[in-house]
This record gives C-alpha cells, sequence and structure tokens, in this order.
C-alpha cells in the first residue's frame, strides 16, 4: 500500500508541474501576465491543497526553472526570488487554508498574495534590479512593474480561483477513493 501512495503522490505531483508549465506557455503568449500569474497561483495552492506540502513545494521551486528552460521564464538571477514567494505562497495555503470554514480559505488567499508579494517586490525590486542585474532604465522599470502590484492581484485572483475550485475537486478526489 505505500507504494500505492507513493506513485499517486509521484503522479499527482507531475501531473500540477506539467499543466503548470503548459499553461503558462499557452497563457504566456497572451502577453498578459495577470492572466498567466494567476493561473500559476491557482495550480500552486491546488497542488498543495489536493496533494500535501511535499506535492505543492515540489511544484513551487520546479516550476519556474522548467518555465526558463523551456524559454518562457525570466532572467536566471530571478529564479531564486521566484521560488521563495511560490513557497511562501504554498506553506501558507498548506497551514491556512485548511482552518475551519471560509476563514481559512479567505485568511490563506489575503496571507499568502501579501507575502508573495512582499518577497518578489523586495527580493526583485529592491535587491535583483539594482544589485544582479545590468538593465538600462526602461527594462528596469518594465521588470520592477511586473514584480510589483500585478504579483498582489495574481496572486488574489489565483487564490479566489482557487477558493472555488478546491471545495469541488477534494469532493470528486474523495469520492473516487472511497
Amino acid at each position: 500500500m505505500k507504494n500505492q501512495s507513493r506513485i499517486r503522490w509521484i503522479t499527482r505531483t507531475a501531473v500540477f508541474l506539467a499543466l503548470l508549465v503548459v499553461l503558462q506557455a499557452l497563457t504566456a503568449s497572451f502577453g498578459n501576465t495577470l492572466v498567466t500569474g494567476s493561473v500559476v497561483n491557482l495550480l500552486l495552492i491546488v497542488s498543495v491543497m489536493v496533494c500535501g506540502p511535499a506535492s505543492g513545494l515540489s511544484v513551487a521551486v520546479l516550476s519556474p526553472i522548467l518555465a526558463k528552460l523551456l524559454g518562457i521564464g525570466p532572467f536566471w538571477s530571478l529564479i531564486p526570488f521566484i521560488i521563495a514567494g511560490n513557497v511562501v505562497l504554498v506553506l501558507l495555503w498548506h497551514f491556512l487554508g485548511r482552518l475551519s470554514g471560509a476563514r481559512g480559505p479567505i485568511l490563506a488567499t489575503a496571507a499568502a498574495a501579501c507575502a508573495k508579494f512582499l518577497v518578489l517586490y523586495g527580493g526583485i525590486v529592491k535587491v535583483a534590479i539594482p544589485f544582479l542585474l545590468q538593465l538600462n532604465g526602461q527594462q528596469a522599470a518594465a521588470v520592477s512593474h511586473m514584480f510589483s502590484l500585478p504579483q498582489l492581484a495574481t496572486a488574489l485572483i489565483g487564490g479566489a480561483a482557487a477558493s472555488l475550485i478546491l471545495p469541488l475537486l477534494q469532493r470528486a478526489l474523495a469520492g473516487k477513493q472511497g
């Protein structure tokens, strides 16, 4: 039984990772980071809430690396900051999203969105752009904008969407396993 559980975990994690990369690639072609970021955050949240923290953290860490390898991610020097933002989002959802009633998802959405925004803004806008990247003024402004308030919006949208989808998904999965 332990092997079946492990195989189920690996399969579900791989499915979430593949979905995230494919949807990121598809939505990136829209040129709208609001759509792409919201989808990414939704899948990060769903992966941790459905499959557990190890799965959510695996997806959070591997997705920006795979996106960069596939040519849809930002500069390599930004990847550690993106991973950190994803990890904060996943961990806060893991701990707060399970609180009883509507309180859990609402609190998780607000706290995780604010925390991810602060990690990305502080790490990328205040550290990476001025000290790690060699960007001209226009490029620096564009990257700064991308990793400021839009990150808060995409995390809030992803959290709200996850709050609507998770109860349905969890009921469906419980019915299949029961």
